[in-house]
Formats: structure tokens, C-alpha cells, sequence
């Protein structure tokens, strides 16, 4: 079954039960209709007594995240199983049928290791949520600040960039664009693995989403985040979200892992985004640094090999050419910066094929 066959096909209902309204998703077949199914192994009907169960009745001692969509709880199953809740806010852009059935059928089908599974979902009194792994050591961007009480040195780094790319590969080889790239909505598991998480702002590739400007603004709890949006797409009238999209948020991921900066920082100099501060530093006369010795993160600049460093920089700018068509694809960059590890003298780890996963074994159905 094709991603865009459940689409098609997932529908919802409304029944009542003692407790309130429930919302049940149906799969229709001709002129009959069976229950929604996921894979056994990846997703399940969750109740949502036994969420508030297992966060404590959605505790703040439980939170573990925020966004406009809604908020992230740590929660233990009574199989002690540790997961993470995502309640969606009422009146979010998820907040809506056709937004959660896409949500749950994309995630549902979705397997690979650098991506953050979905164990289940729940829609009931009103409520919407997801349940997913949880991963352990936070966001890239917590821990790139020191927030998050990991390590990250130059090898390091550069695996979670392959990490990443490989994710984001993945995806756009099912026609999926994630169209949120950045360093929130990549995690760190217990052994610094990448896994892309956050499909809120997804869709499918055939599915038109207008940019309303070069920059997005997010709320995150008390913190707003300031991000670069693909500029093509936003100064072009009827701009669509694509792979390249991706690519280009993925560039500006790399200049983070580099230099450990937010994409926009306010300063005494003006207010500048990293990729125009990167841009205007290179120098190619200069072997050793590029000329980005005072701009890197100081916790990796004695372990830059120049070479590896000259062409992690080449392949972030490339990702961040104005023209879509001048950017690499994400398989492609994820070929570079598996050169660029072995330049560095890292040992590359062999990626897992996951294209026989995608969709596999939709059964099982809701109570």
C-alpha cells in the first residue's frame, strides 16, 4: 500500500462510548468500512486514561518540550516502557482530522534508524496525541549549547550530520518533505545517534505549502526561535515546499554543527544570519581554517583536518544556493559527508537499506 492509497483511504467517525466522544478512524473498502490499522510492532491505539497515567496526569514535572503545536511529555507504560507523549494544542494546524490522519499514516509507515518511530496514537475527548520513542539525550541544539551535558567534538559532529542526511534521504526517496529541518528537530539517543523527529509542518510532495517568508518565527515555551526558510520558495508566487527545501535547512544545520551559533544571533556589529557571517569569513587562501578559525565552535577547532573542513563548508554553502536546482539532493550530500569522515579518518558506518520496511505490515486494529 502507497503512502498516497492512505491518504485516500483514511477517513474518520464518531461514536460514543461511556466516557465522551471518541473519534475512530476507519479504513474504507469498497462499500464497507474496517477499522483503522497500524503495524503491530510500531503503532497502537493508546487510551487516554493510560496516558495521563503514565505522565502523572500530564505533569510539568513530566514536560519535556513545547511548540506551537503543542506540548512533549516523558511518560513510563505500565510495561515500563519510557515514551514520549505529544498533546496537540487545540486550535494548532494539527488540530484537525486531515492533519492528524496525516500525521499517524506518515509516521506509521515510516521505519529507519534515524528516525523517531511512532508507538502509537490516541484521539479521544477532544484530545489528539502521538506517542513515539523517547530519545534520551534531548535536541542537537540543546547540546550544541551545552544545555544538554554531551560532548560533541569534530567526528562526532560529522556523524550526526551523516545521521541526519541519511534521515532526510530516506524520506525524500518516499516523496516526503519534512519542510522543518533544524537543530530542535534533531535528537541525540544515549549513543549520540541522529534521529529527525517533528513532522508538523510535513506533507507529501504533491501537496502545495506557501512560505510566508524568509525567516519563521516559533514559539517554544518562553523562547522564540528565528530560522531560515528556503528564500526561493518564498519570494517565488506559489512557492511549494521540495526536497531541496530540505537541503537547504539541512545546509544551515551544518553551520551550526560547526560552529556551535544560532542561525540568527542579535549583536552590538547588527543582527546577522550564520550563513551571511560564514559567507563573508571564507578565505580560500587560507589552508588550514578556510578563515573560519574565529567562528567555529572553540570546543572543535584543534581537531579540524583542513581538508574535511574546506569541503563540509563547500557542501553546507552548496546546500544553500538561492537556486533549488544548483543544491545537491540529500542523497547526494550524504555520499559527501561520508567522504568527508573518511578524510578525516573516521570509520563510516554502513547504512541500513530500510526501502523494504516502508509500509510493511499494516495490521491489528483499534478497541
Amino acid at each position: 500500500m502507497t503512502m498516497r492509497s492512505v491518504l485516500d483511504l483514511l477517513c474518520f467517525k464518531q461514536r460514543r462510548k461511556d466516557e465522551g466522544l471518541v473519534l475512530a478512524p476507519i479504513w474504507h473498502s469498497g462499500s464497507k468500512g474496517d477499522k483503522m490499522t497500524l503495524p503491530p510492532k510500531r503503532g497502537r491505539y493508546f487510551q487516554f486514561k493510560e496516558l495521563q497515567k503514565c505522565t502523572d496526569n500530564f505533569s510539568k514535572t513530566n514536560e519535556i518540550g513545547a511548540s506551537v503545536y503543542g506540548t512533549v511529555y516523558k511518560g513510563c507504560c505500565t510495561d515500563g516502557v519510557v515514551v514520549a507523549i505529544h498533546r496537540l494544542k487545540k486550535g494548532s494546524a494539527l488540530d484537525n482530522f486531515k492533519g492528524f490522519q496525516i500525521e499517524i499514516a506518515m509516521l506509521s509507515m515510516i521505519h529507519h534508524k534515524n528516525i523517531v518511530s511512532i508507538l502509537g496514537f490516541c484521539f479521544e475527548r477532544g484530545e489528539k496525541l502521538l506517542v513515539c520513542e523517547y530519545i534520551s539525550k534531548g535536541t542537537l541544539r540543546d547540546n550544541l549549547d551545552g544545555n544538554g551535558g554531551m560532548y560533541l567534538d569534530w567526528e562526532k559532529r560529522l556523524q550526526i550530520a551523516l545521521d541526519s542526511a541519511r534521515g532526510l534521504a530516506y524520506l525524500h526517496e518516499h516523496h516526503i518533505v519534512h519542510c522543518d529541518v533544524n537543530t530542535v528537530n534533531i535528537l541525540l539517543d544515549e549513543n549520540l545517534n541522529a534521529k529527525i523527529t517533528d513532522f508538523g509542518f510535513a506533507r507529501w510532495v504533491d501537496i502545495s505549502s506557501r512560505v510566508r517568508g524568509t525567516t519563521a518565527r516559533e514559539e517554544s515555551g518562553c523562547t522564540e526561535i528565528l530560522r531560515r526558510v528556503d528564500p526561493q520558495h518564498y519570494l517565488q508566487a506559489g512557492g511549494r515546499f521540495s526536497e531541496k527545501s530540505d537541503v537547504y535547512n539541512f545546509g544551515m544545520v551544518m553551520l551550526e554543527l560547526l560552529t556551535g551559533r544560532h542561525v540568527y544571533e542579535f549583536g552590538t556589529d547588527g543582527n546577522t544570519f550564520l550563513d551571511e557571517k560564514i559567507e563573508g569569513a571564507i578565505d580560500e587562501n587560507e589552508r588550514k581554517y578556510y578563515g573560519l578559525r574565529d567562528i567555529m565552535d572553540s570546543q572543535i577547532v584543534n581537531q579540524v583536518k583542513n581538508v574535511g573542513l574546506k569541503k563540509f563548508v563547500q557542501l553546507a554553502m552548496k546546500c544553500l544556493k538561492y537556486s533549488a536546482s544548483d543544491r545537491p539532493s540529500m542523497s547526494e550530500a550524504m555520499r559527501e559527508i561520508e567522504i568527508i569522515l573518511e578524510l578525516n579518518g573516521s570509520e563510516v558506518t554502513t547504512a541500513v537499506d530500510h526501502s523494504a520496511d516502508f509500509g510493511n505490515e499494516i495490521s491489528g486494529s483499534l478497541p
